[in-house]
């Protein structure tokens, strides 16, 4: 089963990157945020909790994820694989991650990390903001909350993967196709 987890800040582009891969690769694409805007749109317990916090730049709480991924995971067990977009967001969430996919006779491949200059990134996200009118692009100061929250939560989870030798950081910057072409290959090698 061939596992990648995409990487990055907010505005990277994984959302855009992670549909490619899963096209080219025939793996499930799992996105967090898709996922948890389904139950804000259903206005389910799960959605409103996480409306909430969403609206100041914040995460949704970890058991919330976690049970998400858990059933996308589980309900998809004869798929080839999966593309992680938005998830692990924290060391424990990788953890629970490498749990999960154990349990599932399976694990992580590798993690593609998309680097990408943090001007370029609130440029994005404000741009993001104005096209589909998501609440958590619409400001300066809510895309920079997330990106202070992406640097102190998620970022240390680098080091996690890199400690399994599973870590590779790819260029964020340049047009979709061009980062898509370097992803890809970087997924032939570890294929």
């Amino acid at each position: 089963m061939l596992n990648l987890v995409l990487f990055g800040p907010p505005g990277a582009g994984k959302g855009t990157q992670a549909k490619l891969l899963a096209q080219k690769f025939n793996l499930k694409h799992v996105s967090t945020g898709e996922l948890l805007r389904k139950e804000i749109a259903a206005n389910t317990e799960i959605g409103i909790i996480a409306a909430q916090l969403i609206d100041k730049g914040e995460f949704a709480p970890d058991y919330i994820v976690i049970e998400m991924i858990k059933q996308v995971v589980t309900s998809n067990r004869s798929t080839v694989g999966f593309v992680f977009d938005g998830f692990p967001r924290n060391v424990d969430q990788a953890k629970k991650l490498d749990e999960l996919l154990t349990e599932n006779d399976s694990k992580v491949s590798v993690m593609l990390g998309l680097v990408v200059e943090k001007s370029q990134l609130v440029e994005r996200l404000l741009k993001r903001g104005i096209e589909s009118g998501r609440c958590d692009d619409m400001t300066a100061e809510t895309i920079e909350h997330r990106i202070d929250i992406y640097d102190h939560v998620t970022a240390p989870i680098i080091n996690y993967y890199e400690k399994q030798g599973k870590y590779h950081p790819i260029s964020g910057m340049g047009t979709i196709e061009e980062i898509g072409e370097d992803l890809i290959e970087m997924v032939k090698k570890i294929k």
